[in-house]
């Protein structure tokens, strides 16, 4: 699994696997699901992140040596 936190784009990137890109789905307003071509959720993207996700999220992300920009 793979994070990419962009704090300029207020965002955050999940990758659950490397398998081909096929459609996303916006599934609630800003948070995004990108699927596979057998329908299974390879990704899931969240918008204004900052305002979604708990405060010390961004430090626990750090401390693990996931990608921040």
């Amino acid at each position: 699994m793979k994070f990419h936190l962009d704090k300029k784009q207020d965002a955050l990137y999940m990758r659950f696997n490397d398998n081909p890109y096929f459609e996303s789905d916006e599934i609630q307003e800003g948070i995004i699901f990108d699927y596979d071509q057998r329908g299974k959720i390879i990704a899931i993207e969240i918008l204004d992140a900052s305002k979604r996700l708990p405060r010390n999220f961004k430090s626990q992300l750090i401390k693990r040596e996931i990608s921040v920009e």
